[in-house]
């Protein structure tokens, strides 16, 4: 509570001054300005001789999940948190290689240009965000005792260096794409590319018309075809893995000590008149908002226990929900635009009156009213409704989203009330009302999420290298495994694989696989969700696969090219001897119609996936019919019956397409720019040797 006891004791301009550098800081922190600070680090990475902290990569890591959490709403799966690590890897490396680039060509920002982003005519969005009064204009006297004051001196020089970077890398920027032109001729190609149609008549004969017992493929077929596309059965390193795994989620020993954490906080909570400070200072992963929610904008746990008492000043929890523990306080309530309800529902199907359906449901509806039963565990059993694997839970829901007789009956009664047999057009519910709302809430929400504790892990991390040591010692991985209760798996992985079944990326286990014999066993190996280790079965060379290996597999192929010939050879035969209107009687197919072709036509009836098509029709002139064309799935010939152009091109249309382009160009020269700088660059990964 230091910083709450610090905060306190300053009145004034000085309170302001450290409250809009809080602001400032969570700022920056989302805008790529902090990373390792002067303590020494692990290096995650080296660029070119120079090296990537740790703490920087793990800054850009938690920068990169807390967005991708808003945009999801939620919490992410391992996955995505795997997902999340890489694009961060990627990001502080490409950060370093445009650095390094920018000192190569003297790139530099002088003290003047950092003055002129903050009091300049038109300052940086971090200044007028952050320095805004209540009318949105920039409060100028705050602006200039920040900057002048010794308190803050530390938060301003941050701020500093952050706009000068963000304009040193806004130079940078403005140079690689300063060749990037879009002429008047690009423009009418693009517009005429995607508004130009065509109608065009086809005929075709379809590959798969043809019978199986038609074509005959021998064993010189099928060997010929291999040796003809050998590399495509070329195959890495291929190592035979058996493995198992312990996840990394918490135990309810740590869901307790986490709970104690929240709990000791409650008396604080309580007292504190900055909600949003107390968030920040007590290291809450939700930050404070002031707005107000609904019980449908909760986790449904924490809705539940907020709506129990929905009284301003209450501290609810420590409640667990959404992979979380909460302690919230009640703001502020208000009444909400609409009234909301939490209900159970056990639901008979029928679309008629069923008395013996509405016999069985009120014979539920005793046996749970008498104690007998609950009612999650007869709605698993008897609902029909897909809600049952919840226990009929329904979650929270407004009124008017759902069928009236249901609404009437769950917004007409009391919480905890067993309503029903209610008829709606779905059948008979029995509905259990849980709770009601009728106000939105302003709430503050200290959450922690349910992360493993450090002895949870060591233990976990432990009981494989258990595993690890005797089974190296006595030679039997899966049966040491199953005696400590682990499943194995056994997965096949080319050394090249970025991805391994069942366990995901993991640099460090593609690393042990290069050189690892039959035999061997990695060391325990930590993932973003679990510790894992290996053991090798089997080890096949880079090489090719055998011909007798791929032989069923490349069956069809063969197959697939001898009815392409029929099909072809039958259709050229037919249009040299015939004209074009008559070939549909001549093959015994039809004559198609297809209008409002355009460039990126490539679903076409009767032809399926064909990528030749709308190119063939445009190459045509009105009236004028192709050669036989093999296709995808058809041999096909086609007459090109009109095209038309697309209407003028507006001077408003024109400029929307150039700035189109214009941005479509610089994301590609800047992609493509950073690869080159990456191409010629030496970077050693250490993400391996990291833990």
């Amino acid at each position: 509570m230091g910083a709450m006891n610090t905060l306190r004791q300053n009145t004034g301009v000085i309170l302001w001054i450290l409250v809009i550098s809080f602001g400032v800081i969570w700022t920056l922190q989302d805008s790529d300005v902090f990373s390792a600070m002067d303590q020494p680090n692990r290096n995650v990475a080296t660029v070119n001789g120079s090296a990537i902290q740790h703490d920087e990569y793990q800054q850009m890591v938690k920068r990169q999940r807390k967005r991708f959490q808003q945009q999801l709403g939620g919490d992410m799966n391992p996955q995505m948190e795997s997902q999340v690590r890489e694009q961060a890897y990627n990001q502080v490396v490409n950060q370093e290689l445009l650095e390094q680039e920018m000192d190569r060509l003297g790139i530099s920002v002088t003290d003047a240009e950092v003055e002129e982003m903050v009091f300049g005519e038109n300052p940086h969005p971090v200044i007028r965000r952050q320095f805004a009064d209540s009318t949105g204009q920039i409060n100028y006297d705050l602006l200039q005792n920040m900057a002048q004051n010794p308190q803050a001196k530390s938060q301003w020089l941050q701020l500093e260096d952050f706009l000068r970077r963000q304009r040193r890398q806004q130079k940078m920027t403005s140079l690689v794409q300063a060749t990037i032109q879009v002429s008047e001729q690009d423009v009418e190609n693009h517009y005429r590319r995607q508004n130009t149609t065509a109608s065009a008549r086809y005929v075709s004969l379809r590959y798969a018309r043809v019978p199986d017992d038609s074509v005959s493929v021998t064993e010189s077929d099928l060997r010929s075809y291999y040796e003809d596309n050998k590399e495509d059965f070329k195959r890495e390193k291929t190592v035979t893995i058996e493995y198992t795994s312990t996840s990394k989620e918490a135990t309810s020993e740590d869901s307790s000590a986490i709970a104690g954490d929240l709990n000791d906080l409650r008396e604080d909570f309580a007292g504190t008149e900055n909600d949003s400070l107390f968030l920040v200072n007590n290291a809450s992963d939700r930050d404070f908002s002031s707005e107000y929610v609904t019980p449908d904008q909760m986790n449904e746990r924490i809705a539940d226990s907020v709506y129990a008492d929905p009284t301003p000043g209450r501290i609810v929890g420590p409640a667990f929900g959404g992979g979380r523990a909460h302690l919230v306080k009640i703001r502020d309530t208000r009444p909400a635009e609409t009234n909301y309800a939490h209900a159970r529902h056990i639901l008979l199907k029928t679309d008629q009156a069923d008395s013996e359906l509405l016999g069985r449901l009120q014979a539920l509806q005793d046996t749970i009213a008498s104690g007998d039963a609950s009612f999650a565990g007869m709605a698993r059993k008897y609902s029909d409704d897909q809600s049952a694997s919840e226990g009929g839970d329904l979650g929270w829901f407004s009124e008017g989203s759902m069928v009236d007789a249901f609404e009437d009956a769950a917004f007409g009664a009391a919480p905890g009330s067993l309503v029903g047999p209610v008829r709606s057009e779905f059948g008979y519910h029995l509905i259990r009302v849980e709770a009601v709302a009728s106000e939105a809430v302003q709430i503050a929400d200290v959450a922690y999420s349910l992360r493993p504790s450090q002895s949870t892990l060591s233990d976990k991390e432990a009981t494989l290298g258990d595993l690890a040591y005797f089974a190296e010692e006595e030679g039997n991985f899966r049966d040491e495994a199953e005696r400590l209760g682990l499943t194995v798996q056994d997965v096949q992985v080319e050394t090249d694989q970025s991805s391994i079944p069942g366990i995901g990326q993991s640099p460090e286990l593609s690393r042990f696989l290069e050189s690892a014999s039959t035999g061997a066993i990695s060391d325990v190996l930590e993932l973003d969700d679990k510790f894992v280790v290996a053991r090798v079965t089997s080890v096949t060379p880079e090489g090719y696969r055998s011909f007798e290996e791929v032989k069923d597999q490349i069956r069809p192929q063969v197959a697939l090219q001898k009815k392409r010939a029929v099909q072809t050879n039958r259709m050229q035969r037919a249009l040299s001897q015939n004209d074009f209107e008559t070939l549909p009687n001549v093959l015994d197919t039809q004559m198609r119609t297809e209008a409002e072709i355009n460039f990126s036509t490539n679903t076409v009836p009767g032809l399926g996936q064909e990528p030749k098509f709308a190119g063939t029709v445009f190459g045509l002139d009105e009236g004028e019919t192709s050669d036989v064309m093999e296709g995808s799935n058809a041999a096909f010939v086609v007459q090109t019956t009109q095209k038309n152009a697309p209407p003028p091109l507006t001077d408003q249309r024109r400029s929307q397409i150039r700035q189109q382009l214009l941005k479509q160009r610089q994301k590609e020269v800047s992609s493509d720019w950073i690869a080159a700088l990456k191409e010629d660059a030496t970077i050693e990964d250490n993400r391996t040797q990291m833990r």
